[in-house]
């Protein structure tokens, strides 16, 4: 575009696809205005076993709402999810959704976490929380994954899963074939009506 310097770093250009013009309603109380949009992420978002990956599509659905104090923004985002199962360290893709409201004022003071810029807002600070904290810090492939075996580092079967999950500690390993029964034999007692009367009692 005419004025607008071509030397500008890279990071700085890729941010701004994050970025909201709301000239339109600025200082307009009650004006709104929504928005659906694709980006393509300039870099990820997540660390550890759970991201969306720079490169990947992110649906945005944003709600811009003038308000007094400033831009009131309502957005939903969806996008693919990479991970690698806490379990079984499998990767797997699943869909992943995340919601943010914030409140960017005209004058931002320090108890504002985010302010208008000029005629636009930079939504890339709070869609990056957002989304950062919903990534989940252990995901799964499958609710029941049953894991690697420690011993051989196969994937388990959802049978030997549950058993080892149910393994005794060593301390009760000896109660383990208690037979609860005999307990049950043992403290049933029948008590002769006549038990209480001591020899040689006369009844009157």
């Amino acid at each position: 575009m005419p004025g607008e310097s071509k030397t500008a770093g890279k990071g700085s250009g890729a941010m701004r696809v994050f970025e909201e013009n709301i000239r339109d309603i600025m200082n307009r109380p009650g004006e709104m205005r929504e928005r659906s949009r694709t980006i393509v992420l300039p870099e990820k978002f997540g660390e550890a076993l759970a991201e969306i990956p720079a490169g990947s599509e992110l649906e945005l659905d944003v709600r811009l709402e003038s308000v007094h104090e400033g831009i009131l923004v309502s957005a939903e985002a969806n996008a693919t999810m990479h991970a690698q199962c806490g379990r079984c360290l499998k990767d797997f893709t699943t869909p992943f959704q995340v919601e943010f409201q914030e409140l960017f004022a005209y004058t931002p003071t320090e108890a504002d976490e985010y302010g208008v810029h000029g005629d636009h807002v930079d939504l890339e600070p709070p869609l990056r929380d957002a989304v950062v904290l919903a990534l989940p810090f252990q995901p799964v492939c499958r609710p029941d994954c049953p894991g690697l075996d420690p011993e051989s580092g196969e994937l388990r079967e959802a049978g030997a899963a549950v058993a080892a999950d149910v393994d005794l500690d060593p301390r009760w390993a000896a109660l383990a074939g208690f037979d609860t029964s005999v307990v049950a034999d043992t403290v049933t007692v029948e008590v002769d009506p006549g038990a209480g009367e001591h020899p040689g009692s006369v009844s009157k």
